[in-house]
C-alpha cells in the first residue's frame, strides 16, 4: 500500500502490519496497542500497586551515567526502563508496543508529517507536568550532533519536532519512514528545566515520568528505586520500591538467588542452572544478543578482510558453544538469530574450516600473525575466550594472548583510542527495538562503531553498505525492501569488520512464590514492569 493513502488518517495498525512488516517491524503496532492504551493502572495478577519491596541480582555494573540521550550500558538501561518514558514503548518482555506518554496512537498527517498526543495529567518525579516542550527538548538533544547521541543513528528521518499546540507534537520527516510509530520509542522524555541545566548532574541522579523514581547509585554495589506515587500511566510501580545490587560475579549472583537474599537474577551461570531450577524458576530464552568479534580495519593485516575472514573461519564455534556455554546458543548464520521474524540466511556462513582459515591467511600474505584478544569481563565470555584462544592457536604462524578488561575500561582505555587490534565483546542493540534497520544501524550507522570503534567507515564498502541501509527502509515495496536487507547482511558477512560468532540464549532466574507478572527477557536485563511482590 501507498504511503499517501494512509495521508490525513489516524494510524491504521492492520495498514501499518501490512506495509512495515516488509522492512523489519518484528514489533510493530498490533492489536495488543489498542487493549494496552488504557490508563486504569491496573498492576499485573491483581495485586494491589505500590506494596511490599523487589530485589534483584544484576550481572553488569554501572559503565555510564542515566540519561537517555547518551547512556547505552546494559544496567542504567534497564533500569532506564523503569525510571523514563518515550511517547510509545516497547515492552521489555514482549516487545510489543503500548502508548507511554502518547495518549493516542501517532497520526499520520502527509507522508511527511505526524502528530503526537500527550497523555493528560503526566508529570515528572519532580512535581512538574510532562509538556510539548519537554517533549520537542528530549528530540532535538538527541538529534543535536554536539550531543553526540548514540540514538540518533536510530532517528535519521526526523527533520523537526514542534508544538502544535498544548497537547500536540508535530513531527516533519526528512523522508516518509513507516517505522515513525515504533521507532520513536528510542528517545525518552526528560524534563529541559532539568537536564539542560546541569547535564552531568542529570546524568548522575535522573528525573523521568516512569513508574518508579531514582534514589541512590553506588558504582559495584547497588542502584536504589522508589515508587512514583504520581505516576498515571499503563504501568504503575506494583512495589513501594526496589533495589537492585550489581552482582557481576556469579557465583555471587546464584548465592543472592539460593539464599532468597532477591526474587531474581540475570545472567544466570549456565552450569548452575540445572541446581537452581530444583529451587526456583530459571528459563534460557533465545535473543539476539550477540558475542561479536570486532576487528580496528586500519591497522595490518586486519585491514585485510582476508584476515577477518581467516580469523572466523578459525573458530570451532559449535565445540565452544557445547562446552563453555552448555548448549545454550546458536552459531551465527546470518546478522540476526534464526528466530528473527526477518532472519536470512547470509551468503558467506563461517563454519569451521581450518584448512580454508590457513589458505585465506596465506592469500592475504600473513605467514605469521600475533596479536592481543581482548575481552570484557562477562563470566560467561571468560568462559569462551579461552577456547577461541585454543582454536586459533592451532593455526600455523598464528599466536594469539589475551586480556579480559571491564567493559568500560576496555572502550575507554582501549577501543575508543584505537588502542586494540581484535576484540572479543557482548552486544545487544535489540534492547532498542527488534527491526532490521534498527538492529543494523546500531553497528554500521554513525560514528560510534565505524568511524571512532572498528574504523571501517572510510572504506567503498561502508559507503554501500548506507546506500542498501537506506534503500531498505525507502522501498516502495516488499521485494524491494528484502533485496536491499539480502544485500546489506551479505555485504556485512562478508567484510566483517564487526560480525557475531554467535547469538546467545539468556538464562534467567527468579522465585514465582515471591513474583507476580514476571517474565524473562529475550535482551539483557531484567523487567518489573507491570511486576508485583508477592505478601
Amino acid at each position: 500500500m501507498a504511503l499517501n493513502e494512509l495521508a490525513s488518517k489516524p494510524f491504521a495498525r492492520r495498514d501499518f502490519l501490512r506495509y512495515s512488516g516488509m522492512v523489519g517491524a518484528a514489533a510493530a503496532f498490533s492489536a495488543s496497542l489498542a487493549a494496552c492504551s488504557s490508563t486504569s493502572g491496573s498492576t499485573a495478577g491483581g495485586a494491589s500497586a505500590g506494596t511490599g519491596t523487589i530485589e534483584a541480582g544484576i550481572s553488569y555494573s554501572l559503565s555510564t551515567g542515566f540519561d537517555p540521550m547518551t547512556s547505552s550500558g546494559a544496567t542504567p538501561y534497564a533500569a532506564n526502563m523503569h525510571l523514563f518514558e518515550g511517547l510509545v514503548d516497547l515492552h521489555p518482555a514482549t516487545r510489543e508496543p503500548y502508548l507511554a506518554l502518547a495518549a493516542a496512537d501517532p497520526v499520520q498527517v502527509d507522508d511527511t508529517t505526524w502528530e503526537v498526543t500527550l497523555r493528560e495529567g503526566a508529570k515528572f518525579h519532580n512535581g512538574d507536568p510532562v509538556t510539548v516542550q519537554d517533549v520537542v527538548y528530549s528530540f532535538e538533544r538527541v538529534l543535536d550532533k554536539q550531543n553526540a547521541s548514540l540514538f540518533a543513528q536510530f532517528i535519521p528521518f526526523i527533520k523537526a519536532a514542534k508544538a502544535k499546540d498544548e497537547k500536540t507534537v508535530s513531527f516533519a520527516l526528512n523522508y516518509a519512514f513507516p517505522l515513525f510509530p515504533t521507532r520513536i520509542s528510542v528517545v525518552k522524555i526528560v524534563p529541559k528545566a532539568v537536564a539542560s541545566k546541569d547535564q552531568a548532574a542529570f546524568d548522575a541522579a535522573p528525573v523521568g515520568s516512569g513508574p518508579y523514581k531514582f534514589v541512590s547509585a553506588t558504582k559495584d554495589d547497588k542502584i536504589v528505586f522508589e515508587k512514583f506515587a504520581d505516576y498515571n500511566g499503563q504501568y504503575p510501580a506494583a512495589a513501594s520500591g526496589m533495589t537492585w545490587f550489581l552482582l557481576s560475579d556469579a557465583a555471587a549472583r546464584v548465592t543472592a538467588m539460593e539464599s532468597g537474599r532477591v526474587a531474581a537474577i540475570e545472567d544466570v551461570p549456565y552450569l548452575d542452572m540445572d541446581r537452581l531450577k530444583s529451587k526456583v524458576d530459571v528459563e534460557s530464552v533465545q535473543s539476539f544478543g550477540l558475542l561479536f568479534l570486532m576487528f580496528n580495519c586500519k591497522e595490518k593485516p586486519f585491514n585485510d578482510v582476508k584476515v577477518r575472514q581467516a580469523l572466523h573461519y578459525g573458530l570451532d564455534t559449535e565445540s565452544i558453544i557445547k562446552t563453555a556455554l552448555l548448549g545454550n546458543a546458536k552459531a551465527a548464520t546470518s546478522y540476526v538469530q534464526e528466530t528473527h521474524p526477518q532472519y536470512m540466511k547470509a551468503d558467506t556462513v563461517y563454519s569451521y574450516d581450518p584448512a580454508k582459515a590457513e589458505a585465506l591467511l596465506k592469500e592475504a600474505g600473513v605467514s605469521s600473525l600475533n596479536f592481543e584478544l581482548l575481552t570484557t569481563d562477562t563470566a560467561w565470555v571468560k568462559d569462551v575466550a579461552p577456547l577461541m584462544l585454543e582454536s586459533w592457536n592451532k593455526l600455523p604462524g598464528v599466536n594469539v594472548t589475551m586480556q579480559n578488561l571491564q567493559s568500560g575500561a576496555l572502550y575507554a582505555d582501549n577501543v575508543d583510542s584505537g588502542k586494540f587490534t581484535v576484540v572479543a565483546a557482548p552486544g545487544d542493540p535489540s534492547v532498542f527495538g527488534n527491526d532490521l534497520d534498527l538492529l543494523l544501524s546500531w553497528f554500521y550507522r554513525g560514528d560510534v562503531w565505524p568511524k571512532s570503534r572498528f574504523r571501517w567507515n572510510e572504506t567503498e564498502e561502508y559507503t554501500a553498505l548506507q546506500k542498501e541501509l537506506d534503500a531498505a527502509v525507502k522501498a516502495k515495496d516488499e521485494s524491494g525492501a528484502k533485496a536491499a536487507w539480502a544485500k546489506a547482511i551479505n555485504l556485512v558477512a562478508e567484510q566483517a569488520p564487526l560480525y557475531p560468532i554467535l547469538h546467545r540464549q539468556l538464562p534467567t532466574s527468579w522465585d514465582s512464590a515471591k513474583l507476580d507478572g514476571f517474565q524473562p527477557l529475550p535482551t539483557t536485563g531484567v523487567s518489573f514492569i507491570g511486576v508485583a511482590p508477592k505478601a
